[in-house]
């Protein structure tokens, strides 16, 4: 039997139970606001101080009004900020499957555009990792990455693990590289001068000094004269692998 505490733990989603709304609950509800502008201002907020700082009493500070009055709108802090996951989803600009395109450039193109996101909005890993992702732009996300795989020549028991290769992939990637940008930016540094004190602080460890002697040639070769260039070289290559990974699979005999 569920108990009732598992059961409030397995929440399941803002987008499910009528619970989304663009009015406040009926009268009373304070004037000037609205869902879409509470939203906005929580994305804000979230990439301005991070995940872990955020809460309703400082996002009704921001909005000039009691934490009471945010409630009227949505039921917990974790409805809005499944709103503003999603909100943050819609920023995608994502091709359209039924075009005439090659479903290779269209693949990368929704892998970047996700890269891009997670690098924008760090908070956005943690919270995609958290909620079901049913909302209008997850499901449009879901929806153009399946019919672009599709279109890949793969026989259907294999789709979903191309998926999972590539935006798995695209996910630990740009997580990683938002993190390091916001380390970055939080130590007051660039990019370039966090990657060399990282570098020059892992020297004076012995075995990270071995690693990296070992790799010389290796971090040479991969060429690039700033972190971003390494990082987009890095990103395409491991990209380009994967596509062609999904070319041979296709052009292999099928064996299950």
């Amino acid at each position: 039997m569920v108990k009732a505490g598992q059961e409030a733990a397995a929440r399941t989603s803002v987008w499910l139970d009528g619970k989304v709304r663009r009015g406040g609950r009926g009268g009373g509800q304070p004037s000037g606001l609205d869902r879409d502008r509470i939203t906005e201002v929580t994305v804000r907020l979230l990439d301005a101080e991070g995940l872990a700082k955020f809460s309703m009493r400082r996002l009704a500070a921001e909005l000039n009004v009691t934490a009471m009055s945010v409630y009227w709108y949505v039921d917990t802090k974790d409805d809005l900020l499944e709103l503003a996951l999603d909100a943050a989803f819609g920023e995608l600009e994502l091709p359209d499957p039924d075009a005439d395109e090659d479903w290779r450039d269209q693949l990368r193109t929704v892998a970047g555009e996700y890269r891009g996101l997670l690098v924008r909005h760090p908070w956005v890993s943690p919270l995609a990792g958290t909620f079901l992702n049913i909302g209008p732009n997850s499901l449009a996300l879901s929806r153009t990455v399946h019919r672009v795989v599709r279109r890949t020549g793969l026989p259907a028991h294999g789709i979903t693990g191309a998926i999972s290769a590539v935006f798995q992939f695209v996910y630990g990637f740009g997580t990683i590289e938002g993190h390091f940008i916001t380390r970055s930016a939080q130590a007051g540094m660039t990019q370039e001068a966090y990657f060399r004190h990282a570098m020059t602080a892992a020297t004076r460890s012995p075995g990270a000094a071995e690693i990296l002697k070992e790799n010389e040639e290796i971090m040479k070769a991969r060429g690039g004269d700033t972190v971003e260039e390494m990082r987009d070289r890095d990103f395409t290559f491991a990209l380009d692998l994967l596509v062609r990974g999904i070319e041979a699979m296709v052009e292999r005999p099928q064996v299950r």
